[in-house]
């Protein structure tokens, strides 16, 4: 079950964090990896050591998502090395939250750029190559927040909800060539971004998680990882929630 031998999966802000455990969890199944990272080559050198380490081979790829040029490249590299990409998972994401009155134009326009014209850079650079091969798994991360909207992130929250409009609509587009196109909504999840949150905040946040407790990044990769497999070809469009309850 879950088999990805031989396939090739492009993950994107993959140097840690959810990313890592995406890319550790693909690999763990058999996939090659391309690991894309904008800055932190440490990290990505990391995850793609991991990644061989797990018996697969890896490339770390630095590219700033917002930059469609990069994004052309990332994949070009994939079909270059690995024949062809099987696999695409939007994860590079950035926050910089504040409350609407005191966003500036340069706060929202970034979280935009990455999170939302990021994402389409990459289904964009990778549906041709799977529609030529005539299947493709593509896997949005979006978040809880693009569903319930949050205070103080409404860049965030208008990045990711438009995440979801374009994982349908791409999804409409390519189903008759076999390519499925889902996204992935996590909630709190344990990453670097939660643990600097004060034990007040927290405690406050675990009053909305019906089942009492923050997830981890490999709840968040265990339902990529379905996504991607042989499986779930018969998903298209769907958003799956990995939050522990609070969207419902």
């Amino acid at each position: 079950m879950f088999d990805l031998t031989g396939k090739t999966a492009v993950v994107t802000g993959g140097s840690r964090g959810i990313g890592r455990a995406i890319c550790l969890k693909l690999a763990g199944q058999g996939a090659n990896i391309v690991l894309n990272f904008a800055g932190n080559e440490a990290a990505a050198e990391e995850t793609r050591s991991q990644c061989e380490a797990l018996g697969v081979k890896a490339l770390a790829v630095k590219g700033d998502v917002a930059d469609a040029e990069a994004c052309n490249a990332l994949i070009e590299k994939a079909v270059s090395e690995f024949g062809g990409v099987d696999i695409l998972v939007c994860n590079a994401g950035v926050t910089r939250d504040n409350l609407l009155m005191r966003m500036s134009d340069e706060e929202f326009q970034k979280v935009i750029d990455t999170n939302l014209k990021g994402t389409f850079h990459c289904m964009r650079a990778a549906i041709r190559p799977m529609m030529k091969k005539r299947r493709g798994r593509i896997i949005s991360i979006s978040s809880v927040v693009g569903l319930m909207g949050n205070a103080g992130q409404i860049n965030y929250a208008a990045s990711k909800a438009g995440v979801i409009g374009m994982t349908k609509s791409l999804a409409r587009e390519v189903a008759s060539r076999h390519i499925t196109v889902n996204a992935v909504a996590p909630g709190f999840i344990k990453t670097d971004m939660t643990a600097v949150l004060s034990d007040s905040v927290k405690e406050g946040i675990l009053h909305g998680i019906p089942l009492g407790e923050l997830g981890e990044a490999e709840d968040v990769a265990n339902a990529v990882l379905y996504l991607a497999s042989d499986e779930a070809a018969y998903i298209t469009g769907q958003v799956i929630s990995v939050d522990g309850g609070m969207a419902m």
